[in-house]
């Protein structure tokens, strides 16, 4: 199907070529069979997953003798909450090592609720045996001796050392902190002692627990993030139909008034540029002798409550440069490029046209989209299964860096006859649960396992995106080589372009796919290097990191624009990828001109009519939950957050509207490439006429002819 061409004519030319090649023969087969090899190992890896983890292991908090608390059947089903016997160690460096805590761990019912001593319980116990029948909740299993010396008690980890007042968080025992008069207390104490008599402070219960006491906060907003969404997901919804009605109509409109709604498009937003500069002003001249105003945000810092960015005049001269730098390139865009502009609406109001007589092509998303969720879905569910697998396994946790076995594997049984526990410089170790692996081929090759896991799902993902592009091209190239338009479009061209795709072409948009999942990978792989070096201060390996993360950056946009081009060419010719991405590529090339103006002109249009969407639905929802509309004042609740509902519905609201406009601009860009391909393959005579519809050709014809 690619065999020669006549000199001075586009390879693969066919004056008499009148749309979608429809007798075609399957491309990229070995592609495909490897596609389909993968995907069958790609279950056979979940399968294997599901037969070794155990999400448990990572749902449910492990004793120091890899027991899950709370686990129903053992004898820590009603203990679901892990105790720390002496949380104080878990400010020792060898934390942030061995992402364990070197301390014995136990399951409880409940967390302590008072302060208390070993030594204080052995005292109190002569007079009365409810103390030590509460002081024994928190020992190990078994140890009923409440007369052993304290030294011998905290030698063999019998008993924790003391209590201190915690409440559960993440089904883990944390100290009850609470502020007094602006002071850290447990208790309201800020002092205490330990089974030792020695002096403690509340201080270093904050330090052992700093990592964590984030994690309370985090909790606390996350509590009233969930309480706002409760109150308001019904007017979620409402924001969210909203906006999918305006995006659907949006469209319609296009088809009837594409110029008119495009420049009233253009005149809005920079009207609201505007206004947003003229009010960004208004403030900062309030603002101009507020005390405390020309406060720094980096000096606020991080901020739940947006009002305090509000009253800052850095925040309002950080928008205010925002805008007018955006306002400008508007202006500068439609003065310079203002025939451009013109041409990109004519591309659009025939996109429209496409789109009016084909509607169903709007909903395909929706099966994209199903895809998706699927190919993410596995791909989560066989990573946790991935990161439960294996048996416990036990290391040396020793407060003393210098203990030359730390770290080290043991076994729980034999450690106190082992050579560890009689080492001087390793007094005080524990051998202690780490994580859960294993010493088979299978527990030592986990982490490939999961980038396997990550680059299929990546390749899934991609071909899904590649079947809808696939797809839309297919049909919407239909309409454009229609000679008499609706008339001559074929029945159900939808589900046609469809079945071709799948049939004929899954190796192709399979290898295209994973060309850019590759990439992809290394660029995932890159950032948690960099994840990885941020405590490195080599320069030169982080400069050519960041080198090779823009590489990998433009690599990955470049492939994609390509595949997006050749997957058009596919679907119109049948032929394999690669041969379909170099005359995409060199069709695009011999009309570079039309390709660099009109393809991001018509991308920024379709963005500012998303923008619009969005903003306009985000007003309307702005203006509701601060109870600024009337009518709604008394059926609004209290929000803590209202920034919370309205962050959803505008994140909501462009999302819907780009899952319209990408329908809207794969129709833009194939329509496009046929049209660089008519003009190649016709002149406008009676013998070779375009097909291109009137209007089309009197704007783009004259327009490109006039700038090339």
């Amino acid at each position: 199907m690619s065999g020669g061409c006549p000199k001075g004519e586009p390879h693969g030319f066919d004056a008499s070529f009148r749309g979608p090649v429809r007798r075609r023969s399957c491309t990229d087969i070995v592609c495909c069979l490897i596609f389909i090899i993968a995907i069958l190992s790609y279950v056979a890896l979940g399968i294997v997953a599901w037969l070794h983890g155990d999400p448990r292991k990572v749902l449910h908090p492990t004793n120091s003798y890899g027991q899950f608390c709370g686990q129903k059947g053992s004898p820590n089903e009603k203990k679901p909450i892990l105790f720390y016997f002496n949380i104080l160690k878990c400010a020792n460096p060898s934390l942030l090592i061995n992402l364990q805590c070197p301390t014995t761990q136990m399951c409880v019912s409940k967390c302590p609720d008072r302060f208390a001593t070993y030594t204080e319980m052995q005292m109190q116990h002569t007079l009365s045996t409810s103390y030590w029948e509460y002081y024994r909740d928190f020992c190990k299993p078994g140890f009923s001796n409440p007369y052993k010396p304290v030294s011998q008690v905290l030698r063999d980890e019998d008993c924790p050392s003391m209590l201190v007042p915690s409440r559960p968080f993440l089904q883990r025992c944390l100290p009850d902190f609470t502020s007094l008069n602006g002071t850290v207390t447990v208790a309201n104490r800020t002092n205490f002692k330990d089974a030792l008599e020695t002096a403690r402070s509340v201080t270093e219960l904050q330090h052992a627990a700093r990592g964590i006491t984030g994690l309370v906060d985090a909790k606390e907003l996350g509590m009233k993030i969930v309480e706002d969404y409760a109150k308001t997901w019904a007017w979620i919804i409402i924001g969210l139909l909203l906006s999918l009605a305006v995006s659907l109509i949006f469209i319609l409109l296009l088809r009837f008034t594409a110029g008119l709604l495009l420049w009233t498009t253009i005149v809005t937003c920079l009207l609201l540029l505007a206004y947003g500069m003229w009010y960004c002003s208004m403030q900062l001249s309030r603002l101009r002798n507020t005390p405390g105003a020309d406060v720094a945000i980096v000096t606020v810092g991080m901020q739940t409550d947006l009002q305090v960015y509000l009253q800052l005049s850095q925040t309002w001269i950080v928008l205010l440069v925002s805008l007018a730098v955006t306002e400008a390139c508007v202006l500068l865009m439609l003065i310079f490029l203002r025939r451009r502009v013109q041409v990109a609406i004519a591309l659009l109001r025939e996109a429209s046209k496409a789109i009016g007589h084909i509607m169903s092509t709007l909903f395909f998303p929706v099966v994209t989209f199903l895809l998706l969720t699927l190919c993410i879905s596995y791909w989560a569910v066989t990573a946790v299964y991935l990161a439960s697998s294996g048996e416990a396994v036990y290391r040396v946790m020793s407060p003393d860096v210098s203990c030359q076995y730390a770290n080290s594997t043991c076994t729980p049984e034999s450690f106190n006859r082992s050579n560890v526990s009689m080492s001087a410089s390793c007094q005080g170790s524990q051998c202690l649960f780490a994580f859960y692996g294993g010493e088979t081929s299978y527990h030592r090759h986990l982490f490939l396992l999961q980038l396997s896991n990550l680059l299929l799902c990546l390749w899934l993902i991609n071909f899904s995106l590649a079947l809808e592009q696939c797809t839309l091209a297919g049909t919407f190239a239909s309409y454009y080589w229609a000679r008499r338009k609706p008339q001559d479009i074929p029945p159900c061209p939808l589900f046609s372009s469809f079945s071709r795709a799948l049939r004929y072409h899954t190796g192709s948009l399979a290898f295209g796919a994973l060309i850019l999942s590759v990439a992809q990978l290394v660029r995932i792989i890159l950032e948690y290097v960099e994840q990885r070096l941020k405590g490195v201060n080599n320069v030169v390996s982080r400069f050519l990191l960041h080198c090779l993360q823009c590489c990998f950056w433009c690599l990955e946009k470049f492939i994609r624009y390509m595949n997006r081009n050749a997957y058009i060419m596919v679907a119109i010719y049948g032929k394999n990828f690669c041969t379909s991405a170099r005359e995409a590529f060199f069709l695009l090339m011999r009309n570079v001109v039309r390709t660099a103006v009109l393809d991001r002109v018509t991308d920024f249009l379709l963005f500012l009519g998303k923008a619009l969407i969005a903003g306009g639905v985000g007003v309307v929802a702005l203006f509701l939950f601060t109870k600024k509309i009337p009518v709604f004042q008394e059926e609004v609740p209290s929000l803590n957050y209202y920034w919370v509902p309205l962050l959803t519905v505008v994140l909501g609201a462009f999302l819907i509207a780009h899952a319209f406009f990408s329908v809207y601009a794969m129709c833009v860009d194939t329509l496009f490439l046929c049209f660089c391909d008519d003009l190649e393959r016709h002149d406008g005579s009676s013998g070779k006429p375009f097909l291109m519809s009137p209007e089309l050709h009197r704007i783009l014809g004259k327009s490109s002819q006039s700038h090339r």
